[in-house]
Protein backbone atom coordinates (compact mmCIF):
# COMPACT_ATOMS: atom_id res chain seq x y z
CA UNK A 1 0.00 0.00 0.00
CA UNK A 2 2.84 2.39 0.79
CA UNK A 3 4.35 1.75 -2.63
CA UNK A 4 1.03 2.43 -4.34
CA UNK A 5 0.51 5.65 -2.40
CA UNK A 6 4.01 6.91 -3.15
CA UNK A 7 3.71 5.91 -6.82
CA UNK A 8 0.65 8.14 -7.06
CA UNK A 9 1.66 10.89 -4.64
CA UNK A 10 5.27 11.61 -5.62
CA UNK A 11 4.52 12.69 -9.22
CA UNK A 12 1.71 14.93 -7.92
CA UNK A 13 3.99 16.43 -5.28
CA UNK A 14 6.76 17.07 -7.82
CA UNK A 15 4.26 18.85 -10.04
CA UNK A 16 2.64 20.68 -7.15
CA UNK A 17 6.00 22.00 -5.94
CA UNK A 18 6.16 24.08 -9.09
CA UNK A 19 2.64 25.50 -8.58
CA UNK A 20 3.45 27.73 -5.58
CA UNK A 21 6.79 28.49 -7.23
CA UNK A 22 4.83 29.94 -10.16
CA UNK A 23 2.85 32.13 -7.79
CA UNK A 24 6.01 33.10 -5.93
CA UNK A 25 7.78 33.95 -9.19
CA UNK A 26 4.85 36.10 -10.30
CA UNK A 27 4.94 37.92 -6.96
CA UNK A 28 8.74 38.11 -7.09
CA UNK A 29 8.71 39.57 -10.63
CA UNK A 30 6.11 42.11 -9.51
CA UNK A 31 8.09 42.82 -6.35
CA UNK A 32 11.18 43.63 -8.39
CA UNK A 33 9.38 46.03 -10.72
CA UNK A 34 9.76 48.64 -7.98
CA UNK A 35 9.91 52.13 -9.50
CA UNK A 36 8.80 51.16 -13.02
CA UNK A 37 5.85 53.17 -14.34
CA UNK A 38 6.40 55.39 -11.30
CA UNK A 39 4.82 52.82 -8.94
CA UNK A 40 6.05 51.08 -5.77
CA UNK A 41 6.50 47.30 -5.49
CA UNK A 42 3.45 47.00 -3.21
CA UNK A 43 1.20 48.19 -6.06
CA UNK A 44 2.51 45.52 -8.46
CA UNK A 45 2.25 42.77 -5.82
CA UNK A 46 -1.25 43.90 -4.91
CA UNK A 47 -2.23 43.87 -8.59
CA UNK A 48 -1.02 40.26 -8.94
CA UNK A 49 -3.13 39.34 -5.89
CA UNK A 50 -6.24 41.09 -7.18
CA UNK A 51 -5.71 39.91 -10.77
CA UNK A 52 -5.31 36.31 -9.61
CA UNK A 53 -8.42 36.70 -7.48
CA UNK A 54 -10.42 37.76 -10.55
CA UNK A 55 -9.58 34.47 -12.23
CA UNK A 56 -10.27 32.51 -9.08
CA UNK A 57 -13.68 34.18 -9.07
CA UNK A 58 -14.17 32.55 -12.47
CA UNK A 59 -12.25 29.29 -12.32
CA UNK A 60 -12.83 28.13 -8.75
CA UNK A 61 -16.52 27.86 -9.56
CA UNK A 62 -15.59 25.20 -12.08
CA UNK A 63 -13.15 23.17 -9.97
CA UNK A 64 -15.70 20.35 -10.19
CA UNK A 65 -14.35 19.68 -13.70
CA UNK A 66 -11.24 18.14 -12.12
CA UNK A 67 -12.69 16.70 -8.94
CA UNK A 68 -15.83 15.20 -10.45
CA UNK A 69 -13.97 13.71 -13.39
CA UNK A 70 -11.24 12.19 -11.21
CA UNK A 71 -13.43 10.43 -8.65
CA UNK A 72 -15.89 8.97 -11.15
CA UNK A 73 -13.11 7.87 -13.51
CA UNK A 74 -11.33 6.03 -10.67
CA UNK A 75 -14.53 4.14 -9.85
CA UNK A 76 -15.14 3.28 -13.52
CA UNK A 77 -11.56 2.00 -13.77
CA UNK A 78 -12.08 -0.13 -10.66
CA UNK A 79 -15.13 -1.69 -12.33
CA UNK A 80 -13.12 -2.27 -15.52
CA UNK A 81 -15.51 -0.07 -17.54
CA UNK A 82 -13.25 1.56 -20.16
CA UNK A 83 -16.23 2.86 -22.14
CA UNK A 84 -17.39 4.91 -19.19
CA UNK A 85 -13.83 6.16 -18.65
CA UNK A 86 -13.88 7.53 -22.20
CA UNK A 87 -17.39 8.95 -21.75
CA UNK A 88 -16.37 10.84 -18.62
CA UNK A 89 -13.53 12.63 -20.39
CA UNK A 90 -15.73 13.56 -23.35
CA UNK A 91 -18.48 14.92 -21.07
CA UNK A 92 -16.14 16.98 -18.95
CA UNK A 93 -14.16 18.51 -21.83
CA UNK A 94 -17.36 19.40 -23.71
CA UNK A 95 -18.67 21.09 -20.57
CA UNK A 96 -15.34 22.90 -20.09
CA UNK A 97 -15.39 24.36 -23.60
CA UNK A 98 -18.99 25.52 -23.21
CA UNK A 99 -18.07 27.23 -19.93
CA UNK A 100 -15.02 28.89 -21.54
CA UNK A 101 -17.22 30.36 -24.25
CA UNK A 102 -19.55 31.72 -21.56
CA UNK A 103 -16.59 33.28 -19.73
CA UNK A 104 -15.51 35.13 -22.87
CA UNK A 105 -19.05 36.43 -23.34
CA UNK A 106 -19.46 37.75 -19.77
CA UNK A 107 -15.95 39.11 -19.23
CA UNK A 108 -16.90 42.81 -19.45
CA UNK A 109 -19.85 42.76 -16.99
CA UNK A 110 -17.85 40.39 -14.78
CA UNK A 111 -14.93 42.78 -14.34
CA UNK A 112 -17.29 45.69 -13.66
CA UNK A 113 -19.14 43.72 -11.00
CA UNK A 114 -15.95 42.40 -9.42
CA UNK A 115 -14.58 45.86 -8.75
CA UNK A 116 -17.80 46.87 -7.04
CA UNK A 117 -16.73 44.37 -4.37
CA UNK A 118 -12.96 44.81 -4.46
CA UNK A 119 -11.78 48.09 -3.02
CA UNK A 120 -8.18 48.87 -3.84
CA UNK A 121 -6.08 51.81 -4.93
CA UNK A 122 -6.57 53.15 -8.51
CA UNK A 123 -3.04 52.04 -9.39
CA UNK A 124 -3.69 48.44 -8.30
CA UNK A 125 -7.03 48.37 -10.15
CA UNK A 126 -5.52 49.59 -13.42
CA UNK A 127 -2.70 47.04 -13.27
CA UNK A 128 -5.07 44.19 -12.33
CA UNK A 129 -7.31 44.95 -15.31
CA UNK A 130 -4.35 44.87 -17.69
CA UNK A 131 -3.46 41.44 -16.29
CA UNK A 132 -7.09 40.23 -16.63
CA UNK A 133 -7.57 41.36 -20.23
CA UNK A 134 -4.56 39.32 -21.39
CA UNK A 135 -5.01 36.16 -19.35
CA UNK A 136 -8.75 35.78 -20.09
CA UNK A 137 -7.91 34.31 -23.51
CA UNK A 138 -6.47 31.21 -21.84
CA UNK A 139 -9.93 30.12 -20.55
CA UNK A 140 -10.47 27.14 -22.95
CA UNK A 141 -7.04 25.72 -22.19
CA UNK A 142 -7.30 26.29 -18.42
CA UNK A 143 -10.69 24.59 -18.08
CA UNK A 144 -9.85 21.70 -20.41
CA UNK A 145 -6.67 21.06 -18.42
CA UNK A 146 -8.78 20.70 -15.27
CA UNK A 147 -10.65 17.85 -16.95
CA UNK A 148 -7.52 16.16 -18.27
CA UNK A 149 -5.72 16.35 -14.91
CA UNK A 150 -8.70 14.82 -13.12
CA UNK A 151 -9.03 12.08 -15.72
CA UNK A 152 -5.34 11.17 -15.54
CA UNK A 153 -5.55 10.94 -11.72
CA UNK A 154 -8.66 8.78 -11.94
CA UNK A 155 -6.79 6.45 -14.32
CA UNK A 156 -4.08 6.09 -11.61
CA UNK A 157 -1.73 7.96 -13.96
CA UNK A 158 -0.35 10.82 -11.91
CA UNK A 159 2.79 10.76 -14.09
CA UNK A 160 0.84 12.17 -17.03
CA UNK A 161 -0.79 14.74 -14.76
CA UNK A 162 2.64 15.61 -13.35
CA UNK A 163 4.20 15.98 -16.79
CA UNK A 164 1.37 18.28 -17.88
CA UNK A 165 1.74 20.44 -14.79
CA UNK A 166 5.50 20.61 -15.19
CA UNK A 167 5.12 21.83 -18.76
CA UNK A 168 2.56 24.46 -17.73
CA UNK A 169 4.49 25.66 -14.72
CA UNK A 170 7.94 25.65 -16.34
CA UNK A 171 6.71 27.66 -19.32
CA UNK A 172 4.88 29.98 -16.92
CA UNK A 173 7.97 30.64 -14.80
CA UNK A 174 10.36 31.19 -17.71
CA UNK A 175 7.78 33.05 -19.77
CA UNK A 176 6.82 35.45 -16.97
CA UNK A 177 10.44 36.29 -16.15
CA UNK A 178 11.53 36.76 -19.75
CA UNK A 179 8.42 38.55 -20.99
CA UNK A 180 8.23 40.86 -17.96
CA UNK A 181 11.87 41.58 -17.14
CA UNK A 182 13.48 40.80 -20.49
CA UNK A 183 16.63 38.94 -21.43
CA UNK A 184 19.71 40.14 -23.32
CA UNK A 185 18.77 42.92 -25.71
CA UNK A 186 15.03 42.26 -25.17
CA UNK A 187 13.83 44.72 -22.51
CA UNK A 188 10.60 42.87 -21.73
CA UNK A 189 7.02 44.14 -21.58
CA UNK A 190 7.03 44.99 -17.88
CA UNK A 191 3.96 44.03 -15.83
CA UNK A 192 1.87 42.70 -18.80
CA UNK A 193 4.59 40.11 -19.40
CA UNK A 194 3.46 38.21 -16.29
CA UNK A 195 0.02 37.62 -17.85
CA UNK A 196 1.50 36.79 -21.26
CA UNK A 197 3.68 34.12 -19.63
CA UNK A 198 0.58 32.49 -18.11
CA UNK A 199 -1.31 32.60 -21.42
CA UNK A 200 1.55 30.88 -23.24
CA UNK A 201 1.88 28.26 -20.50
CA UNK A 202 -1.77 27.16 -20.54
CA UNK A 203 -1.85 26.42 -24.26
CA UNK A 204 1.55 24.70 -24.09
CA UNK A 205 0.21 22.41 -21.36
CA UNK A 206 -2.98 21.63 -23.28
CA UNK A 207 -0.99 20.69 -26.39
CA UNK A 208 1.16 18.32 -24.36
CA UNK A 209 -1.78 16.72 -22.48
CA UNK A 210 -3.76 15.98 -25.64
CA UNK A 211 -0.66 14.48 -27.26
CA UNK A 212 -0.07 12.31 -24.19
CA UNK A 213 -3.71 11.20 -24.21
CA UNK A 214 -3.56 10.11 -27.84
CA UNK A 215 -0.25 8.28 -27.51
CA UNK A 216 -0.99 6.42 -24.26
CA UNK A 217 -4.76 5.80 -24.24
CA UNK A 218 -5.87 5.61 -27.87
CA UNK A 219 -5.82 1.79 -27.94
CA UNK A 220 -6.55 1.09 -24.28
CA UNK A 221 -9.57 3.35 -23.79
CA UNK A 222 -10.61 4.90 -27.10
CA UNK A 223 -10.00 2.04 -29.55
CA UNK A 224 -13.70 1.55 -30.41
CA UNK A 225 -14.90 5.01 -29.48
CA UNK A 226 -16.78 6.69 -32.34
CA UNK A 227 -19.21 9.51 -33.03
CA UNK A 228 -22.25 7.47 -32.02
CA UNK A 229 -20.69 6.51 -28.68
CA UNK A 230 -19.77 10.16 -28.20
CA UNK A 231 -23.45 11.06 -28.56
CA UNK A 232 -24.44 8.25 -26.17
CA UNK A 233 -22.10 9.65 -23.51
CA UNK A 234 -24.54 12.55 -23.12
CA UNK A 235 -27.48 10.30 -22.28
CA UNK A 236 -28.45 7.85 -19.53
CA UNK A 237 -28.07 7.42 -15.77
CA UNK A 238 -24.31 7.96 -15.73
CA UNK A 239 -24.77 11.42 -17.25
CA UNK A 240 -27.35 12.27 -14.56
CA UNK A 241 -24.94 11.04 -11.87
CA UNK A 242 -22.14 13.11 -13.41
CA UNK A 243 -24.27 16.26 -13.44
CA UNK A 244 -25.62 15.70 -9.91
CA UNK A 245 -22.13 15.32 -8.46
CA UNK A 246 -20.85 18.34 -10.35
CA UNK A 247 -23.78 20.41 -9.10
CA UNK A 248 -22.81 19.63 -5.49
CA UNK A 249 -19.17 20.39 -6.22
CA UNK A 250 -20.18 23.65 -7.91
CA UNK A 251 -21.93 24.79 -4.72
CA UNK A 252 -18.82 23.74 -2.79
CA UNK A 253 -16.71 25.85 -5.15
CA UNK A 254 -18.93 28.86 -4.51
CA UNK A 255 -18.22 28.54 -0.80
CA UNK A 256 -14.49 28.23 -1.48
CA UNK A 257 -14.80 31.33 -3.57
CA UNK A 258 -16.63 33.24 -0.85
CA UNK A 259 -13.82 32.54 1.63
CA UNK A 260 -11.04 33.39 -0.82
CA UNK A 261 -12.69 36.55 -2.11
CA UNK A 262 -13.56 37.57 1.43
CA UNK A 263 -9.92 37.15 2.42
CA UNK A 264 -8.64 39.26 -0.48
CA UNK A 265 -11.34 41.93 -0.28
CA UNK A 266 -10.78 42.39 3.45
CA UNK A 267 -7.01 42.62 2.87
CA UNK A 268 -7.47 45.23 0.15
CA UNK A 269 -9.61 47.43 2.44
CA UNK A 270 -6.67 47.88 4.81
CA UNK A 271 -4.17 49.21 2.28
CA UNK A 272 -1.72 47.94 -0.33
CA UNK A 273 0.78 46.94 2.35
CA UNK A 274 -1.63 44.56 4.08
CA UNK A 275 -2.80 43.24 0.71
CA UNK A 276 0.78 42.49 -0.32
CA UNK A 277 1.80 40.87 2.99
CA UNK A 278 -1.32 38.71 3.23
CA UNK A 279 -0.81 37.57 -0.38
CA UNK A 280 2.73 36.46 0.45
CA UNK A 281 1.57 34.61 3.58
CA UNK A 282 -1.02 32.70 1.55
CA UNK A 283 1.60 31.78 -1.05
CA UNK A 284 3.74 30.31 1.73
CA UNK A 285 0.78 28.30 3.06
CA UNK A 286 0.12 27.02 -0.44
CA UNK A 287 3.54 25.32 -0.43
CA UNK A 288 2.31 23.08 2.39
CA UNK A 289 -1.13 22.52 0.87
CA UNK A 290 0.28 21.30 -2.42
CA UNK A 291 2.50 18.74 -0.66
CA UNK A 292 -0.50 17.39 1.24
CA UNK A 293 -2.57 17.49 -1.94
CA UNK A 294 -0.15 14.99 -3.47
CA UNK A 295 -1.29 12.45 -0.88
CA UNK A 296 -4.90 13.64 -1.17
CA UNK A 297 -4.76 12.83 -4.90
CA UNK A 298 -3.38 9.39 -4.03
CA UNK A 299 -6.28 8.97 -1.60
CA UNK A 300 -8.71 10.06 -4.31
CA UNK A 301 -7.36 7.62 -6.89
CA UNK A 302 -7.09 4.63 -4.54
CA UNK A 303 -10.38 5.22 -2.71
CA UNK A 304 -12.26 5.46 -6.01
CA UNK A 305 -10.54 2.42 -7.45
CA UNK A 306 -11.15 0.21 -4.38
CA UNK A 307 -14.75 1.32 -4.14
CA UNK A 308 -15.13 0.33 -7.80
CA UNK A 309 -13.58 -3.04 -6.94
CA UNK A 310 -15.87 -3.36 -3.87
CA UNK A 311 -12.90 -3.94 -1.54
CA UNK A 312 -13.66 -2.63 1.96
CA UNK A 313 -10.35 -3.78 3.46
CA UNK A 314 -8.26 -2.02 0.82
CA UNK A 315 -10.38 1.13 1.03
CA UNK A 316 -9.85 1.41 4.80
CA UNK A 317 -6.17 0.59 4.53
CA UNK A 318 -5.60 3.18 1.78
CA UNK A 319 -7.32 5.90 3.81
CA UNK A 320 -5.35 5.06 6.95
CA UNK A 321 -1.99 5.01 5.20
CA UNK A 322 -2.68 8.22 3.29
CA UNK A 323 -3.25 9.96 6.62
CA UNK A 324 0.04 8.58 7.95
CA UNK A 325 1.91 10.16 5.06
CA UNK A 326 0.02 13.46 5.36
CA UNK A 327 0.92 13.57 9.05
CA UNK A 328 4.57 13.33 8.11
CA UNK A 329 4.15 16.37 5.87
CA UNK A 330 2.76 18.30 8.85
CA UNK A 331 5.89 17.63 10.90
CA UNK A 332 8.12 18.65 8.00
CA UNK A 333 6.39 21.96 7.34
CA UNK A 334 6.08 22.92 10.97
CA UNK A 335 9.89 22.83 10.98
CA UNK A 336 10.16 24.62 7.59
CA UNK A 337 7.91 27.49 8.67
CA UNK A 338 9.59 27.73 12.05
CA UNK A 339 13.12 27.96 10.65
CA UNK A 340 12.86 29.22 7.07
CA UNK A 341 9.92 31.58 6.75
CA UNK A 342 12.02 34.75 6.67
CA UNK A 343 14.30 33.61 3.80
CA UNK A 344 11.26 32.43 1.85
CA UNK A 345 9.65 35.85 2.28
CA UNK A 346 12.78 37.61 1.04
CA UNK A 347 12.67 35.56 -2.16
CA UNK A 348 9.28 37.07 -3.01
CA UNK A 349 10.04 40.73 -2.33
CA UNK A 350 12.91 43.04 -1.51
CA UNK A 351 10.63 45.86 -0.33
CA UNK A 352 11.50 46.63 3.35
CA UNK A 353 7.97 47.69 4.29
CA UNK A 354 6.41 44.51 2.92
CA UNK A 355 9.06 42.37 4.64
CA UNK A 356 8.41 44.08 7.97
CA UNK A 357 4.65 43.56 7.62
CA UNK A 358 5.07 39.85 6.81
CA UNK A 359 7.32 39.29 9.83
CA UNK A 360 4.53 40.26 12.23
CA UNK A 361 2.16 37.58 10.99
CA UNK A 362 4.38 34.60 10.17
CA UNK A 363 3.59 32.78 13.48
CA UNK A 364 0.17 31.95 12.03
CA UNK A 365 1.91 29.64 9.57
CA UNK A 366 2.94 27.39 12.46
CA UNK A 367 -0.72 26.78 13.34
CA UNK A 368 -2.10 26.11 9.88
CA UNK A 369 -0.50 22.76 8.85
CA UNK A 370 -1.98 20.57 11.61
CA UNK A 371 -5.62 21.31 10.91
CA UNK A 372 -5.08 21.94 7.20
CA UNK A 373 -3.70 18.42 6.81
CA UNK A 374 -7.00 16.81 7.83
CA UNK A 375 -9.08 19.16 5.68
CA UNK A 376 -7.04 18.69 2.50
CA UNK A 377 -6.60 14.91 2.86
CA UNK A 378 -10.29 14.27 3.52
CA UNK A 379 -11.16 16.33 0.44
CA UNK A 380 -9.27 13.90 -1.80
CA UNK A 381 -10.76 10.81 -0.13
CA UNK A 382 -14.31 12.14 -0.40
CA UNK A 383 -13.79 13.03 -4.08
CA UNK A 384 -12.67 9.45 -4.75
CA UNK A 385 -15.77 8.19 -2.94
CA UNK A 386 -17.92 10.64 -4.97
CA UNK A 387 -19.40 11.78 -1.63
CA UNK A 388 -20.18 15.20 -3.05
CA UNK A 389 -23.01 16.06 -0.65
CA UNK A 390 -20.69 16.01 2.36
CA UNK A 391 -18.06 18.00 0.50
CA UNK A 392 -20.70 20.63 -0.21
CA UNK A 393 -21.89 20.85 3.40
CA UNK A 394 -18.36 20.90 4.81
CA UNK A 395 -17.60 24.03 2.77
CA UNK A 396 -20.89 25.67 3.71
CA UNK A 397 -19.92 25.31 7.37
CA UNK A 398 -16.38 26.44 6.57
CA UNK A 399 -17.62 29.64 4.91
CA UNK A 400 -19.98 30.33 7.82
CA UNK A 401 -17.09 29.84 10.28
CA UNK A 402 -14.79 32.17 8.34
CA UNK A 403 -17.22 35.08 8.23
CA UNK A 404 -18.46 34.52 11.80
CA UNK A 405 -14.95 34.78 13.22
CA UNK A 406 -14.23 37.86 11.10
CA UNK A 407 -17.42 39.63 12.22
CA UNK A 408 -16.75 38.82 15.89
CA UNK A 409 -13.18 40.10 15.58
CA UNK A 410 -14.34 43.14 13.63
CA UNK A 411 -16.49 44.34 16.52
CA UNK A 412 -14.24 43.08 19.31
CA UNK A 413 -11.18 44.99 18.03
CA UNK A 414 -12.97 48.11 16.80
CA UNK A 415 -12.15 47.67 13.12
CA UNK A 416 -13.80 49.94 10.56
CA UNK A 417 -15.86 49.21 7.45
CA UNK A 418 -13.77 51.87 5.70
CA UNK A 419 -10.49 50.08 6.35
CA UNK A 420 -7.87 52.55 7.54
CA UNK A 421 -10.18 55.57 7.20
CA UNK A 422 -11.79 54.93 10.54
CA UNK A 423 -12.49 56.91 13.70
CA UNK A 424 -10.50 60.05 14.35
CA UNK A 425 -7.32 59.50 16.31
CA UNK A 426 -6.95 55.88 15.12
CA UNK A 427 -3.52 54.49 14.36
CA UNK A 428 -3.45 53.05 10.84
CA UNK A 429 -0.64 50.54 11.43
CA UNK A 430 -2.21 49.25 14.66
CA UNK A 431 -5.57 48.78 12.95
CA UNK A 432 -3.96 46.98 10.00
CA UNK A 433 -2.09 44.65 12.39
CA UNK A 434 -5.28 43.80 14.26
CA UNK A 435 -7.17 43.24 11.03
CA UNK A 436 -4.74 40.72 9.61
CA UNK A 437 -4.59 38.76 12.88
CA UNK A 438 -8.38 38.52 12.89
CA UNK A 439 -8.31 37.56 9.21
CA UNK A 440 -5.82 34.75 9.86
CA UNK A 441 -7.96 33.49 12.76
CA UNK A 442 -10.98 33.42 10.42
CA UNK A 443 -9.04 31.42 7.83
CA UNK A 444 -7.94 28.96 10.52
CA UNK A 445 -11.58 28.56 11.61
CA UNK A 446 -12.64 27.67 8.08
CA UNK A 447 -10.01 24.89 7.92
CA UNK A 448 -11.16 23.57 11.29
CA UNK A 449 -14.81 23.42 10.17
CA UNK A 450 -13.92 21.52 6.98
CA UNK A 451 -11.87 18.94 8.87
CA UNK A 452 -14.50 18.46 11.59
CA UNK A 453 -17.47 17.90 9.26
CA UNK A 454 -15.66 15.41 7.02
CA UNK A 455 -14.22 13.48 9.97
CA UNK A 456 -17.65 13.11 11.57
CA UNK A 457 -19.36 11.97 8.34
CA UNK A 458 -16.68 9.46 7.22
CA UNK A 459 -18.36 6.26 8.38
CA UNK A 460 -21.81 7.17 7.08
CA UNK A 461 -20.82 8.64 3.72
CA UNK A 462 -18.04 6.25 2.71
CA UNK A 463 -18.15 2.97 4.68
CA UNK A 464 -21.89 2.57 5.09
CA UNK A 465 -22.81 4.02 1.72
CA UNK A 466 -20.53 1.85 -0.39
CA UNK A 467 -20.13 -1.31 1.66
CA UNK A 468 -22.54 -1.89 4.56
CA UNK A 469 -25.67 -0.82 2.66
CA UNK A 470 -24.70 -2.82 -0.41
Amino acid sequence: MNRQILKLAIPSILANITVPIVGMVDVAVAGHLNGTEGLAAAAFIGAISVGTMLFDLLYWNFGFLRAGTGGMTAQALGRGDMTECANLLVRSVALALAIALGIWIIQWPFEKGAFLLVKCSPEVKALALRYFHIRIWAAPATLSLMCLRGWFIGMQDTVSSMATDLIVNSVNIVGSIVLALGIGSFAGFGFPGVALGTLLAQYSGLTFAVTRLIVKYRSKVFSDFNFEKCRESFRGSELRRFMTMNKDLFYRSLCFLAVYVGFTVISARYGDLMLASSAILMKLLMIFSFFVDGFAYAGEALTGRYIGEKSLADTRKAIRYVFYWSGGVVLLFTAVYGLGSEPLTRIMTSDPEVLDACGKFLPWLLLMPLIGCAAFTWDGIYVGATASVSLKYSMIWAAVSFFTVWIIGFFAFGLSTDGLDFAAGGNASVIADRAIHVLMAAYFAHLLARAAVLTLRYRKDIIQRWFEES
